[in-house]
């Protein structure tokens, strides 16, 4: 069952990725609102991160192997601090990364975890990298892929600030959601004698879901 629902989320993430997850009505509302509108923004926030698939797979692979709240909120914490500052900072001072090549590190950092949580690195490298500075450096990499996003949607700068706050706490609202319908789902599926055997093969299939996105996307840079 997990396995079907995992299929379906990389299916309709696949779909995200083409349109690099911003539907034509929503480009075209940044491209022409101008003044402060917190709520709009709030909106787009919270709807970037429900369907952003590459942001949720990432943070699922981050609180796969985690238990206790505490241990999930902070690695949590920790990319919504990384994701929140590039993104910001990024659109305030215009700066932005090509936007194939931060999705292609975006579908990297989702091979990364997948490693991670099967335990490849101690095995092929004989270390385990530090895995709350590793998901940090991923969400300064997650908000640079945003921040490129927008500033190509030449959001004006009037209410620039508001409007960029409204939509940061929109992303964390929505990042909220996102885990807790992952987190219920998670728990009753550790609870099952499958887990284990289940978790090699989940994980494997985020892992390739991350190399299509690397591959998508590189080629789409070699064709631009």
């Amino acid at each position: 069952m997990f396995l079907l629902i995992l299929s379906g989320l990389l299916m309709l993430w696949a779909e995200a990725a083409l349109a690099h997850a911003v539907t034509l009505g929503d480009k075209g509302y940044i491209q022409e609102v101008t003044g402060v509108k917190i709520i709009p923004f709030l909106y787009l926030g919270a709807k970037h991160m429900v369907t952003g698939y590459d942001h949720i797979l990432f943070l699922f692979g981050v609180i796969f192997f985690l238990y206790g709240m505490k241990h999930i909120a902070g690695y949590v914490s920790l990319f919504a601090i990384g994701h929140s500052t590039t993104m910001l900072a990024g659109v305030y001072f215009n700066f932005g990364i090509n936007s194939y090549v931060i999705d292609a590190i975006i579908g990297f950092s989702v091979v990364y975890k997948a490693l991670d949580n099967l335990g490849a690195f101690p095995l092929w490298f004989g270390f385990q990298p530090n895995t709350k500075a590793a998901t940090l450096i991923f969400g300064f990499l997650h908000g640079f892929g945003l921040s490129s996003k927008i500033i190509n949607y030449n959001i004006s700068p009037d209410g620039l600030v508001p409007n960029l706050l409204a939509f940061n706490v929109g992303v964390e609202v929505g990042q909220i959601i996102a885990l807790s319908a992952i987190l219920i789902i998670m728990n009753r599926w550790r609870t099952t004698p499958s887990f284990a055997r289940q978790a090699y093969a989940v994980n494997i299939v985020m892992m390739t879901a991350g190399f299509v996105l690397m591959g998508y996307q590189l080629a789409g840079l070699a064709l631009a």
